[in-house]
């Protein structure tokens, strides 16, 4: 049997095998009650010859939710590099005071680096404790001024403008600064009083009292769950708590966002020069500027030094986890290395020029952020797919593929596909919003070796538990 005759049955068989995959995938999309009540793109092709595998509205918009991360993570990851480091200073200026200079650096946390699964959390304020320790062992005694944050790298923008004032107020909507310490929000633990009608102990991680908070939550007799109200004072740093929680329900929390990074930052900072003996004549002050002010970094002696981890880690601890402040924090960082500007609109500007690169239409998407939490977010199913086939054609492969959750074992993935023996063929980023579903990445199928694959739903009735579940059947029926 000849050369030729070898490639045309190979051929034949890997059409055939396209085939069975298109009607299993059929048969998922069209008699799923589900897909009948939402909007559902899809787009899968083969990474070996390029060729199209499948695809059900493949060009129409979908809010892409947390997928919107692996745009801004690649693009971070190709134009910073994997080994870019920040470096944030703490430096004493000629006026005596004493200044953090934030960096723009998302890891000043108690998170793990590299990312590893089920890793206990250190200490979320070692960051400023770390540089308090080198600042002391200096000689520095006394500041005779403020201790001042300094986030004016990147002009003072926290929240983009499509996200939600209910994102803005807890743990997944923090505020974005360049100087960001301990993702930039707070802590409340609660836990039911001595006796009834007490009022719910509580306690602060990080252990800072920043916030006045006005505890009204009481202890009641009542079974279930505890009935937790946050609100704000508009303009303070006030915090009411009201509700109840059930005499012998276990401990719960919620989080709140901090207003002001850089301030929280300064008051770390003062917290722990204070408590290694250091007199400070001022107070703990925020500074800023405006996106029309033209930057000019401090000057002064400098006291500390804090480098990143590097930028492999600060991306895989972003998709990985699906950390919107991380996402937010390199996309403008990206800006500024490529367009002078730590804005959102100069990390845009290069996204755009990043998704040119790739051969992308400017009509393929309509990008805003960089964590996928805006709601007006829109790209296609065929675009995600291009971005994955850019990704594992490049130099950065292997790095980009261990970015990725892992089907069953670890990041957003650990609570997924985890029945299925062969789960871990799939490396994907998940999404979630209220009515946006996504899963995004690759699957190493048996018969067909690596696929680019995205699975977009929007606009959904089910709950999102049933949506993704189905969206898992249709990820796993691509390995086999």
């Amino acid at each position: 049997m000849n050369h030729r005759r070898l490639a045309l049955i190979f051929a034949a068989a890997m059409a055939a095998h396209g085939a069975d995959l298109a009607q299993t995938l059929d048969a998922l999309v069209n008699t799923s009650p589900l897909a009948a009540r939402a909007s559902i793109g899809i787009h899968v092709v083969s990474l070996a010859t390029g060729k199209l595998l499948y695809a059900h509205n493949e060009n129409r918009f979908f809010l892409p939710a947390s997928n919107m991360k692996l745009f801004t993570t690649a693009l971070a990851l190709e134009k910073l590099g994997p080994d870019y480091r920040f470096e944030t200073r703490l430096i004493q200026e000629p006026s005596g005071g004493v200044t953090l200079v934030g960096s723009g650096d998302p890891s000043m946390s108690g998170r793990v680096y590299p990312y590893q699964r089920d890793a206990s959390p250190g200490p979320p304020l070692k960051a400023i404790q770390d540089l308090a320790d080198q600042a002391v062992a200096a000689g520095l005694s006394r500041v005779r001024g403020d201790i001042v944050g300094d986030d004016r790298l990147y002009p003072w923008a926290p929240f983009p403008p499509n996200w939600s004032q209910s994102d803005a107020a807890g743990e997944s909507g923090a505020p974005v600064s360049a100087l960001s310490v301990a993702d930039n929000f707070i802590t409340i633990s609660l836990a039911p009083g001595q006796t009834m009608a007490d009022l719910a102990a509580i306690s602060l991680n990080p252990p800072l009292e920043y916030f006045a908070i006005d505890n009204r939550v009481l202890t009641v007799a009542s079974k279930g769950e505890a009935r937790i109200r946050v609100s704000r004072v508009p303009g303070s740093r006030q915090l009411l708590l009201e509700g109840t929680i059930p005499a012998g329900a276990a401990r719960t929390s919620v989080s709140v966002a901090v207003d002001d990074p850089a301030l929280y930052a300064a008051c770390a900072l003062y917290d722990a020069l204070t408590r290694r003996g250091v007199s400070i004549d001022g107070h703990p002050v925020a500074r800023h500027r405006s996106a029309g002010e033209a930057f000019q970094a401090p000057q002064g002696k400098t006291l500390a030094m804090r480098l990143s981890p590097p930028a492999s880690e600060l991306v895989q601890m972003t998709d990985k986890v699906s950390e919107n402040l991380h996402a937010e924090l390199l996309l403008r960082e990206v800006g500024r290395i490529e367009n002078k500007s730590g804005t959102l609109d100069s990390g845009l500007a290069a996204m755009n020029a990043f998704l040119a690169q790739m051969g992308a239409a400017p009509g393929e998407s309509r990008i805003d952020d960089g964590s996928g939490l805006s709601r007006n977010a829109l790209v296609t199913p065929r675009l995600v797919t291009r971005l994955l086939g850019y990704m594992y054609a490049s130099k950065l492969r292997d790095t980009w593929l261990a970015m990725l959750p892992v089907g069953g074992e670890d990041g957003t993935l650990s609570r997924r596909l985890c029945c299925v023996s062969d789960a871990a063929l799939i490396r994907a980023k998940t999404g979630t919003l209220n009515r946006a579903i996504a899963l995004s990445g690759y699957a190493n199928s048996k018969s067909r070796g690596w696929l680019a694959f995205s699975i977009l739903v929007n606009d959904f009735a089910a709950p999102s538990a049933e949506v993704q579940a189905w969206v898992d059947k249709i990820a796993l029926a691509l390995i086999d």
